[in-house]
């Protein structure tokens, strides 16, 4: 095997092809060797609240009666906590609606014996479908609905005195 001499033409040429692909090799190296990126945290969400609109709110005055189904609370809800944080007794006035405000005072007829009576929302619910509203015993008595279990029914919304 011939040697190249040290200043041969084919030497120079081939040094300056390697340097670049060696600079290359070498910060490909580098960065795969770099530690992570710390991963971003989560934008904050913004607060989810169950008490809906404000009092007084243009939401709140344009609430519209809504007419459904009606049914009365279970026993056994008798000493649970309600989405309000209070006790449910069956004798009260209470009521569970999925879209009014958590405080609002609302008037619930019987559409079928025209007998009203005046709740408060304090509980989320009904979560049957085409029911709009879940009402205590005392209430659904009231109304002379106990022994149907349901009764169809217009929720007309009253006021709003939802706690801030």
């Amino acid at each position: 095997m011939r040697r190249l001499a040290r200043h041969s033409p084919a030497r120079t040429v081939f040094r300056p092809s390697l340097a670049p692909a060696a600079a290359g090799l070498l910060l490909l190296t580098a960065t795969a060797c770099a530690p992570a990126a710390p991963p971003q945290p989560e934008p904050p969400r913004p607060a989810v609240s169950d008490a809906g609109p404000p009092p007084g709110s243009a939401e709140n005055r344009g609430a519209r009666p809504q007419k459904g189904a009606a049914s009365f609370y279970a026993d056994h809800f008798e000493g649970k906590t309600m989405a309000n944080g209070e006790t449910f007794t069956q004798s009260s006035d209470s009521a569970a609606s999925k879209t009014l405000p958590l405080g609002t005072k609302a008037q619930v007829k019987n559409l079928e014996n025209g007998r009203t009576a005046v709740v408060t929302i304090e509980d989320r619910g009904p979560h049957v479908p085409g029911r709009v509203i879940d009402l205590s015993k005392k209430v659904a008595e009231r109304l002379d609905m106990v022994e149907d279990g349901t009764a169809p029914v217009e929720v007309k919304p009253l006021t709003n005195t939802a706690r801030r």
